[in-house]
């Protein structure tokens, strides 16, 4: 039944199901895409109930493996996660409950529902033990990930200028706290948010750690709750109340760093086999390109998905910094 899992991890694969089980054999296995991870992901079936069985290339970083690890088992002990039945950093292996996910558009309740839970999650997730630091904060990653886009020759020179800059300027006044930071996820779209079809689960743990409560917060909104209405009801759930003047500031500019981020992340993975670097910025909105994707025109996880996805976030950002609403964020966060 294992001979489909690679030689050189069939023994650890072996090891972690004796742990997790015992004696039942495994009844089924067969692979599942594991989106933008490098892991090998395997769905299986043992005494009649689904599990998923997930090894890390042997190669990858263990000190980040550990952190992932940690921040995985303490989000499966907050109900945040999938139940954990085996976890092993040294080796690289985790058995955990199979989410058979649903669509979006059968949540009981609709997108306010789904909104609502989101947020009442995210507060969850928040309230464990504070995950482990990584060694920069949001802003440094941010930044030194939009220096590689730039000397990446992807783009003409003076192309992500306007990207550089607004960059930079909300930088300089989103006022980082390195005491207020809480459990995060970091990396939160759609494919990491299963639905069950009664409530939401987080999966895919390689890049949290602790960081700033509105990072999560951001990314959910820019995907799962993009009009003013889901907004309030994210956040409404999320805080427990109605939010500030100036927490809405902050949350406006961290949507911007979040979209930034995932053009940055698309762009860099995207095909490299341009003959000439991109010399302007049309790109779908994101309606067609999901209308793209539904339709087969596009293939996710390919590297020409990355680049047109890439090209969605960089123009997104740069109309993110056309509105007054930004201008306006960017004044409030200055004066705190």
């Amino acid at each position: 039944m294992l001979d489909s899992i690679p030689l050189d991890r069939r023994d650890v694969a072996r090891a972690a199901l004796a742990s997790a089980f015992g004696s039942p054999a495994v009844a089924s296995l067969r692979p599942v895409a594991g989106g933008a991870t490098a892991a090998l992901i395997y769905r299986i079936e043992v005494s009649n109930r689904a599990f998923l069985l997930r090894l890390e290339p042997p190669d990858d970083d263990k000190a980040d493996r550990q952190r992932a690890y940690v921040c995985m088992q303490s989000a499966a002990e907050a109900h945040v996660a999938p139940a954990l039945h085996h976890a092993d950093p040294v080796a690289g292996v985790a058995i955990m409950d199979f989410v058979d996910a649903r669509p979006p558009a059968d949540y009981p309740g609709g997108a306010a529902r789904r909104a609502h839970d989101l947020g009442r999650l995210l507060a969850r997730l928040q309230a464990t033990p504070a995950f482990p630091l990584r060694a920069d904060d949001h802003l440094a990653v941010l930044a030194r990930w939009l220096d590689r886009l730039l000397d990446s020759g992807r783009f003409a020179d003076g192309l992500l200028d306007r990207h550089r800059d607004g960059f930079e300027r909300i930088r300089e006044a989103y006022r980082w706290d390195g005491t207020a930071l809480v459990s995060s996820h970091n990396d939160l779209h759609p494919d990491n948010v299963l639905f069950d079809g009664e409530r939401p689960w987080l999966i895919d743990w390689d890049t949290a750690c602790r960081n700033d409560p509105l990072v999560d917060v951001a990314i959910v909104a820019n995907y799962q709750a993009a009009s003013p209405e889901m907004e309030d009801v994210l956040l409404n759930a999320w805080l427990g109340r109605t939010p500030d003047r100036l927490l809405r500031a902050r949350l406006l500019l961290m949507r911007q760093l979040g979209r930034l981020f995932y053009a940055c992340a698309s762009s860099l993975t995207g095909t490299t086999r341009l003959e000439v670097p991109e010399t302007d910025l049309t790109a779908l909105t994101p309606a067609e390109f999901r209308a793209a994707v539904a339709a087969g025109r596009i293939v996710l996880g390919t590297p020409e998905a990355q680049r047109l996805g890439g090209k969605v976030a960089l123009r997104m950002f740069l109309d993110g910094l056309a509105t007054p609403r930004f201008e306006e964020a960017l004044a409030v966060a200055r004066q705190g």
